[in-house]
């Protein structure tokens, strides 16, 4: 049991230790406006303002079009080499007695 003892006031001893201090308001640091309201260039646009330019999209405009191009392409090419095909029916044929 000595030593479950030990162990406890040692990590008691270690939380004390990692208590912080405040620190002086000179040392805290503030990022200021780092954020998204500093731009460097031209600002972007939304997709259906200029289709033909992709360059000057936002980011996720021009994700969310590449993502439905690629789908597009996709599906077209699995149906074009699939011919088409769905789910089949089944025709019943009627028995002739």
């Amino acid at each position: 049991m000595p030593t479950l003892a030990a162990a406890a006031v040692a990590r008691r001893a270690a939380s004390i230790s990692r208590i912080s201090f405040p620190q002086p308001l000179s040392l805290v640091h503030r990022r200021g406006l780092a954020g998204a309201a500093d731009h460097h260039g031209p600002p972007k646009i939304n997709c259906w303002q200029d289709p033909m330019s992709p360059s000057k999209w936002k980011e996720e405009h021009f994700v969310l079009v590449s993502l439905s191009g690629w789908g597009l392409l996709i599906f077209g090419g699995y149906k074009f080499f699939t011919g088409g095909k769905g789910k089949q029916q089944e025709k019943l044929v009627a028995a002739a007695h």
